[in-house]
């Protein structure tokens, strides 16, 4: 599969009603933490708001409730790639994604056979409390040669469009996005940048 350079992901389909139709392409939601009911309007809020910009979705973590949505694409963390039925993700069609922080977590994700793999957190992250030092830009090409061109690679964690191109330089094939559009004081015009710098990116 191929991966939009600029990958952006949310914890609301608020987020996604207000950036996507700025022309963004690839986009994961990750919720934590939400009853069941309310998860499941968002996931379906989400599906629509993307379908109607041709944007790609990726439902972090709750596989199931993707599968009875009719999403197309899933991520998962390795303590839910355990627990995951990739049978059924497989049967029901739906694309892979898995978070890797080091080697013994690379080769699960490489054992499930996924449609791309991410690897963080590149740089430091306030986003969430990680056991993993900063991976830095060599451990990118390292990746890259242990999973090879078939499979897109995603980095994560600490980017901006400052250090975004010396990442895509480094072998990844998509650059992650959190807090520095969602903690941003005008989030449309960060998004504008990262959209303008995925599209030299292309070029």
């Amino acid at each position: 599969m191929r991966l939009d350079p600029f990958y952006l992901i949310v914890d609301s389909a608020n987020w996604l009603e207000r950036l996507v139709p700025l022309g963004v392409k690839l986009v994961q939601l990750r919720i934590k933490d939400m009853e069941q009911d309310a998860l499941r309007f968002e996931i379906r809020r989400a599906r629509i708001i993307c379908a109607a910009y041709g944007c790609q979705l990726f439902i972090n973590d709750y596989w199931q409730l993707a599968i009875e949505e009719k999403c197309t694409a899933v991520h998962l963390g390795q303590e839910d790639l355990a627990g995951a039925d990739l049978g059924a993700i497989r049967n029901a069609g739906l694309q892979l994604g898995i978070s890797t922080h080091d080697h013994a977590e690379l080769d699960a994700a490489l054992a499930a056979a996924p449609d791309y793999i991410a690897l963080g957190p590149i740089y430091p992250t306030i986003l969430k409390q990680l056991k993993w030092d900063p991976q830095g830009l060599d451990r990118i090409g390292e990746w890259k040669l242990r999973i090879g061109r078939k499979i897109p690679l995603v980095a994560i964690g600490g980017l901006t469009p400052e250090r975004a191109q010396g990442v895509l330089e480094a072998g990844a094939d998509s650059a992650a996005v959190v807090t520095d559009i969602t903690l941003n004081a005008n989030p449309e015009a960060r998004t504008r940048q990262w959209l303008a710098l995925a599209a030299e990116h292309r070029r």
